[in-house]
């Protein structure tokens, strides 16, 4: 699990940085290519590919989920990447998991129900449906009879516009939505705000995708904001 958790968080420390020396540069349209000629297209770059693609897509079309892969490509490039990441990415699971989390301590005096009515308050005047909440903890209590566990309540937020437009041009980022921001109290009962960390120079690295417009991009930056807003409010117990 640490050498997956390693991979994946080399792969978003990485990312961020080669966009910050690398201009920004549009998305073009793919382009028709002749018969027997290679789908792939070598992109030049000071770092070469980390990961080539191995299959073609498919034909792009709205909601087009892309291809499953099959076990042989998954282990093939965990051979490739774990002993890489592993001597870049030498640090413990605690560690590596704080890096995907972006959080807020809560201003002292401001209780938890006062952190998730601010965050609720703002997240609707920045247009960020509520969703639901899951009070994670009351299951800690009434389930497994953890009567020591912390509060923990997870509350969900959606940019329906946002979704539906993310979800048109690659479905698999439904893994990701919707969007949570977590109130959890710790071991000296310090109140915290918590996300994951939605880096979205990442889509500007991802390649060529006729529907990953620069308004679409720019709707991930937005939200990151939106989210960050909201946190900050939770924190402050902004009511």
């Amino acid at each position: 699990m640490t050498h997956l958790v390693s991979i994946a968080l080399a792969w978003i420390v990485t990312l961020p940085l080669l966009a910050a020396e690398s201009p920004a540069v549009a998305p073009a349209a793919r382009p028709v290519e002749p018969a027997g000629q290679s789908w792939i297209k070598a992109t030049p770059t000071p770092y070469g590919p980390l990961l080539m693609q191995q299959a073609p897509p498919p034909p792009y079309r709205d909601y087009q989920m892309n291809r499953v892969l099959t076990p042989e490509e998954r282990t093939r490039w965990l051979q490739m990447a774990m002993p890489m990441m592993d001597n870049m990415m030498q640090m413990d699971a605690r560690e590596a998991m704080n890096y995907f989390a972006v959080k807020y301590q809560a201003r002292p005096g401001v209780s938890f129900d006062e952190v998730i009515d601010s965050i609720k308050l703002r997240a609707n005047r920045l247009n960020l449906k509520f969703i639901g909440s899951n009070p994670i903890s009351k299951d800690f209590q009434a389930i497994l009879n953890d009567t020591t566990a912390p509060r923990v309540e997870i509350l969900s937020f959606c940019d329906i516009a946002l979704a539906r437009d993310l979800l048109r041009a690659v479905p698999e980022i439904a893994v990701f939505l919707p969007c949570r921001i977590v109130v959890m109290a710790d071991a000296d009962k310090n109140i915290w705000v918590m996300t994951l960390d939605w880096d979205a120079t990442r889509l500007n690295l991802a390649g060529e995708l006729a529907d990953i417009t620069p308004e679409l991009r720019q709707g991930v930056l937005d939200i990151r904001k939106k989210l960050d807003n909201v946190m900050r409010a939770g924190a402050n117990g902004e009511l």
